[in-house]
């Protein structure tokens, strides 16, 4: 009930086809429920009578009867087919807005294919179990409802037959609901992992020709379509069950109405027409029957994506603006003071229907080895441009992303012009730090377009300039369209290098106070990365360039340079200086410069 409640909030403006969805399918059933008492008259009054003028007269009423039956009716499914549809895009737009706002610990609690199954497959089961529920929920219990109470007052004794079959039906269709409940959360489960295998091959369809893994991928993506089938078999299975008991109710009551009443005709306490209206009335009865058990089959189906929609709805981001936010950053300088940083660990466990409920904790006990980052403690003066080098793993890259908050510090704090990154406005700080991430995203559009994410006011001028500064302007003026040359999803179209130019152009259209460049040169040649360097170095000298390398050549000419070993500071100092005293950074300069290593190969 609570999760109905929540979800009621998201109608908005449909509540008024919502609230005349029910009013007009109350109407088309008054309609629908004199039509056989109408027919009763015509037989009885009319033509067991011999009075013509009374069979026209009623077949008139019957007929304006049956036209206003279907206007009621076409008015409430049209209501109905627009507030469920428009429920459904007010949650899809509720919960990709909610999305926006997740920080990367947020996003990270969510698989990329569990969203996607939860904005497509989850909220089209919500809308369908809504317009069923507004509609069909109100229509099949009035039509119960009334049908019984005519059924009583045309003959109560003959009531009684369908009243005990339609006990009888009742257990049996709820027996095999509350068994295909389970089956359907359970089914729902596996539309995930058939969107996470097909998301996986598609975007990643290169390396799957280039290592000839069709085949593989083809087999596990059938293995994931194959557990879907079986388990929404083994649900449907029962749910089919529903029609063939209920016809065989059906039928059952049917010989027996039929056997009492041909006895009350004969014995004159009943007419024929009484008895074709009471046919009527029960198969009215029985077959709404069938469409609440429809309704409770949908709403069991729902019940799992209901869960898993709320779940996205009440995400509460991790990273949020403080009270009084701090919209302006003085500077680019930057100072780290005891920072430790470990990402949370995703637990998932299941409640007692067998729904997932994933959180995410800290662990009780956090050992030093947990530990992504300790003990940090070094500051960077604004204008400076530093390297970070260090082996795979040594936190690197989470150290950069703490700059603009993209993570939290779990002890300690970083400043970001002399104030803790946590008292600033979100939007203002990261727009001042700007940031090319270790993995390089182009979106579908023209280059122009991705240079604009950068700044949307951005005129052509601002581009071509931000351009040759990341030596991008070099591959885009011998494309036959320029700046117009569409960029297809993904960036697929370009080459890893001329990608990561185009990020660094994009990043440079914000003229951030603090520039961060997380390996984004390590596919550029090393005369292109000497030239964007050297442009960055003379283009914007007040900026704070921190520039993550696995190339000595690429932090050298840094102002000062940073050695992380194992989430902690080794050293931090000039080249020479690293060169004469630190082993690690004197091994890896031994290893590429003169050696023509790796710095990752062991020596």
């Amino acid at each position: 009930m609570q999760i109905i409640q929540k979800l009621m909030r998201y109608i908005g403006r449909y509540k008024l086809p919502t609230i005349l969805t029910p009013i007009f399918t109350l109407l088309e059933v008054l309609m629908e429920i004199l039509i056989p008492y109408i027919i009763a008259s015509i037989i009885d009054k009319g033509i067991s009578a011999g009075n013509m003028n009374e069979v026209v007269r009623l077949g008139i009423v019957m007929l304006i009867m049956a036209f206003a039956s279907l206007l009621f009716g076409i008015l409430a499914g049209t209501f109905a087919a627009g507030a469920s549809s428009g429920f459904a895009a007010n949650l899809r737009e509720a919960m990709y807005e909610n999305i926006q706002t997740f920080s990367f610990s947020n996003i990270d609690k969510f698989s990329t294919a569990g969203l996607v199954t939860r904005m497509t497959t989850d909220v089209t089961n919500i809308q369908n179990a809504f317009q069923m529920t507004i509609r069909i929920a109100v229509r099949a219990p009035l039509m119960m409802i009334i049908s019984l109470v005519m059924c009583v007052v045309i003959n109560p004794h003959i009531s009684l037959i369908f009243l005990v079959a339609l006990f009888a039906l009742a257990v049996v269709v709820f027996l095999i609901i509350g068994k295909a409940t389970h089956l359907f959360r359970q089914m729902f489960r596996k539309y995930d992992d058939l969107n996470a295998s097909v998301e996986e091959n598609v975007s990643a369809i290169r390396v799957v020709k280039a290592f000839v893994r069709e085949d593989y991928e083809t087999q596990k993506f059938g293995n994931a379509a194959d557990n879907l089938y079986r388990q929404s078999v083994a649900a449907q299975k029962l749910v089919v069950l529903n029609f063939p008991v209920m016809m065989l109710v059906v039928d059952a009551c049917m010989v027996a109405i039929s056997w009492v009443g041909a006895h009350y005709i004969l014995g004159g306490t009943m007419t024929t027409g009484e008895l074709t209206s009471i046919f009527s009335y029960v198969m009215n009865v029985l077959f709404s029957l069938m469409m609440l058990a429809m309704i409770f089959v949908m709403i069991s189906m729902s019940a799992a994506s209901a869960q898993r929609i709320v779940e996205v709805l009440e995400e509460v981001p991790s990273i949020q603006n403080p009270k009084e936010p701090v919209t302006e950053v003085a500077d680019g300088s930057i100072e780290f003071h005891d920072v430790d940083f470990s990402y949370m660990r995703r637990v998932v466990t299941q409640d007692k229907n067998g729904n997932d409920i994933i959180r995410e904790e800290m662990p009780e006990h956090k050992t030093r080895d947990e530990e992504t980052l300790h003990n940090l403690n070094f500051s960077i003066r604004s204008g400076e441009t530093i390297g970070i080098i260090g082996g795979t793993g040594s936190g690197k890259t989470s150290l950069v992303a703490l700059i603009s908050r993209l993570y939290d510090v779990t002890h300690g704090c970083v400043k970001v012009g002399g104030r803790d990154v946590r008292d600033y406005d979100l939007t203002a700080l990261r727009d001042e730090v700007s940031v090319v991430l270790q993995n390089n995203v182009l979106f579908s559009g023209s280059i122009l377009d991705n240079l604009r994410w950068g700044n949307e006011n951005a005129t052509l001028e601002d581009c071509k300039e931000a351009c040759q500064m990341a030596c991008a302007d070099e591959f885009i003026d011998r494309m036959p369209e320029g700046y117009e040359t569409q960029i297809t999803q993904g960036g697929t179209n370009v080459s890893g290098g001329q990608k990561q130019r185009l990020c660094i152009a994009r990043a440079l259209m914000k003229k951030p106070k603090i520039l961060i460049l997380d390996d984004s040169t390590s596919a550029c040649d090393t005369a292109t990365d000497a030239k964007i360097r050297s442009a960055l170095r003379t283009a914007i000298p007040g900026t704070t360039k921190l520039i993550i390398a696995q190339r000595i050549s690429s932090v050298q000419d840094c102002d000062r340079i940073l050695v992380l070993d194992g989430g902690t500071v080794n050293a931090f100092d000039t080249h020479e200086h690293l060169l004469a005293t630190n082993r690690i950074y004197s091994e890896i300069y031994e290893s590429q410069i003169r050696g023509g290593g790796d710095f990752d190969r062991p020596q």
